[in-house]
């Protein structure tokens, strides 16, 4: 994920940031006022200001573009969202599993419970990971 380096930016974006990305990831290129709406409605109460505010600080650490064409300024996202989901997923793993998929992997399936259907599933991928040179 290629991100613009500004004096105190990360190089991921923080929880409000993932909120937005989520947004325009789902239904593509919107107004400021699109994703304050739909982030009340979906989310929690955020003021429109601050929701364009965050946005355009997103537009700086390279997150979002811009397009300035029209009355209304449309938003998209300017980082993928496999690559992110990538790059956030490794750190987890790192962070908190020491490294180890599969520590998370047992996570996950021990704190959830998991269909039938859904248990077939996932031993069909491990089957057809398990199959790959």
């Amino acid at each position: 994920m290629k991100v613009k380096k500004d004096k105190g930016s990360s190089t991921e974006p923080t929880k409000s940031e993932l909120e937005i990305l989520q947004v325009l990831w789902q239904f593509g290129p919107q107004t400021a006022r699109f994703i304050n709406d739909h982030l009340n409605k979906e989310k929690r109460e955020v003021i429109y200001m601050s929701t364009l505010k965050l946005m355009q600080i997103m537009v700086e650490k390279g997150f979002l573009k811009k397009d300035e064409s029209q009355m209304a300024h449309i938003y998209r996202a300017a980082v993928e969202e496999g690559k992110t989901k990538s790059m956030l997923l490794d750190k987890v793993v790192d962070t908190l599993f020491n490294g180890s998929a599969g520590s998370l992997m047992m996570q996950l399936l021990g704190n959830k419970k998991l269909s039938p259907q859904e248990m077939e599933e996932y031993k069909e991928l491990i089957k057809k990971i398990d199959e790959k040179p």
